[in-house]
């Protein structure tokens, strides 16, 4: 909640290590990254180390800008849909598209969206119990093959890619501008806006309905005059 007259600052934890973000003086964003534990991140305490953790910090300032901005402009062009969309062929691997409208695949982006600042990425497991409950199952009822399939056509179409050494994931910059991208336009337009142009019991409700309903009646009209024409 934002109060008047009082300067927001953010605040990310991450065992003994914090980012704080703030308006430095109230005019430039300024972001900071505290390690106080160095084996958070597996490196020693000793001078030797510095230039790595100097990286560490600069890497997780980094991300979470990258995270804000694509927040703001998640936008995507017709082709990045298509590719996300249609099957995709990647060193003669073949996956499968990701449906705009599938409840499966919107349960997917939503759920891989609470990873986003995860350091250490996420596992197959995290992956399932987030989707199940999105899609209102228990997590037994989907399996880790078929997780592992959807991991798959993530990772095919380069919406996450693999820790290195593990068997955790993470997501990328695009995966993260497409997951907000599909989630936020179906969640606030095509959900909200059909519910209201196609049930009959929206008549002349809202000033989208009544919108609509007056485009048909001039569609309808116009083609009605044409075949007099004609």
């Amino acid at each position: 909640m934002l109060t008047t007259g009082v300067i927001p600052s953010l605040h990310v934890d991450y065992k003994h290590s914090r980012i704080k973000q703030y308006h430095k003086e109230g005019q430039a964003l300024r972001t900071e990254t505290t390690i106080n534990d160095t084996r958070d991140f597996g490196a020693g305490k000793s001078l030797k180390n510095l230039p790595a953790l100097r990286q560490i910090g600069f890497t997780a300032n980094r991300r979470l800008l990258d995270v804000q901005t694509i927040t703001q402009d998640c936008a995507l062009g017709e082709a990045a849909l298509r590719q996300v969309t249609a099957p995709v062929m990647v060193e003669g691997q073949r996956a499968a598209g990701l449906r705009y409208a599938d409840p499966r695949v919107q349960a997917l982006l939503s759920a891989l969206l609470g990873f986003m600042l995860l350091v250490r990425g996420f596992t197959n497991r995290q992956l399932r119990e987030r989707v199940a409950g999105l899609l209102g199952q228990a997590t037994e009822s989907l399996t880790a093959g078929r997780m592992t399939y959807d991991l798959r056509r993530l990772r095919l179409h380069g919406l996450i890619q693999r820790v290195p050494h593990s068997h955790r994931y993470r997501l990328t910059k695009r995966g993260m501008q497409v997951a907000l991208f599909f989630t936020r336009t179906y969640a606030r337009v095509l959900r909200p806006v059909l519910a209201q142009i196609v049930p009959p019991e929206w008549d002349h409700s809202t000033h989208l309905r009544c919108a609509f309903d007056k485009l048909l009646t001039s569609i309808d009209q116009f083609i009605t005059e044409a075949k007099l024409a004609a």
